[in-house]
């Protein structure tokens, strides 16, 4: 008989280092919006200095996507990277351990009107996002769109509890990547999901499409997803500036024409508006993950 393996509780003591950095985070996330940003700099200059893994992986990443790009350039849009991302994750905790503090009014949002006429059809939205590090913290603004917010669950029950316990503070349905039946049902019911469809999660419901050029695992969910009700797919971009402390969130215009029913053909779509995304922003993106993990048959390994 195959043995079910039990999972960690909460307050189960092999993730009590959890709760000891929540309790230094819950302490930093205090620090005034610009201490903030400043400690995620030096703490974003350390993880790239010392994860050596992760810098391997976001420079390989950088070297296939902008393989025009000067070495120099290169190594600074790395560094840079680091930097948003542990700034990102500061925020986050900023959010879902320090509710109380309201920074709506440094957030700024525009095309709302691109969203309401989308919602105007009845069919529900798909909000195509992607890993850009400003995310979360935009939650105090974006509320006001009424939307719902799929996430991955986290196999350490702390993060867990901590990452629903956040966003449930701020988006009526917080659903499971996995859990489609919920996902159609809110769909099929006229809501707007936010949807990041830019990281390879393997084979399994995915085709190989391009993005910056090289073929990667791209999951069909966000065509199949579109199919099921009719439903509109618009871009939700969201970036910082680190010069005035301020958020920016944008609604794109429904993408036309889409999806067509080839499967490589809207991956390819999908993945272009990303693209372009990122090119405003490229040291905001999520760099460091193994977005060309997943190699096309006889393919050779990218990291």
């Amino acid at each position: 008989m195959r043995r079910v393996k039990k999972r960690k509780k909460i307050y189960d003591p092999r993730v009590w280092p959890t709760w000891l950095i929540l309790a230094g985070a819950w302490l930093i996330v205090r620090l005034p919006i610009g201490t903030l940003a400043r400690v995620g700099q030096w703490l974003g200059g350390l993880v790239y200095r010392f994860g050596r893994r992760r810098r391997h992986i976001t420079e390989r990443n950088l070297q296939l996507c902008y393989p025009d790009l000067p070495q120099r350039e290169r190594d600074r849009l790395a560094r840079d990277s680091f930097t948003h991302t542990a700034i990102g994750a500061l925020e986050t905790m900023m959010v879902w351990l320090n509710p109380g503090r309201n920074i709506s009014s440094r957030i700024e949002m525009s095309g709302l009107e691109n969203l309401e006429e989308a919602r105007a059809q009845g069919h529900g939205v798909v909000l195509l996002g992607g890993h850009f590090s400003a995310m979360d913290i935009i939650s105090s603004r974006i509320v006001e769109a009424d939307i719902d917010v799929m996430y991955r669950e986290n196999k350490n029950p702390v993060w867990e509890w901590l990452q629903l316990k956040g966003r449930r503070r701020f988006f009526d349905g917080v659903i499971e990547r996995e859990d489609v039946r919920q996902t159609l049902r809110r769909l099929k019911s006229g809501r707007t999901i936010w949807y990041a469809a830019d990281q390879d999660y393997g084979r399994k419901h995915s085709v190989f499409a391009p993005f910056f050029g090289t073929p990667a695992a791209s999951i069909t969910g966000t065509s199949r997803l579109a199919s099921f009700n009719g439903s509109p797919v618009l871009l939700l971009s969201n970036f910082r500036n680190l010069e005035t402390l301020t958020w920016s969130i944008h609604f794109g215009k429904p993408i036309e024409g889409y999806p067509t029913g080839d499967d490589v053909k809207d991956a390819t779509t999908i993945n272009q508006i990303i693209e372009q995304a990122i090119n405003g922003h490229p040291e905001q993106y999520l760099w460091m993950h193994r977005r060309f993990k997943t190699r096309p048959e006889g393919g050779q390994p990218v990291y």
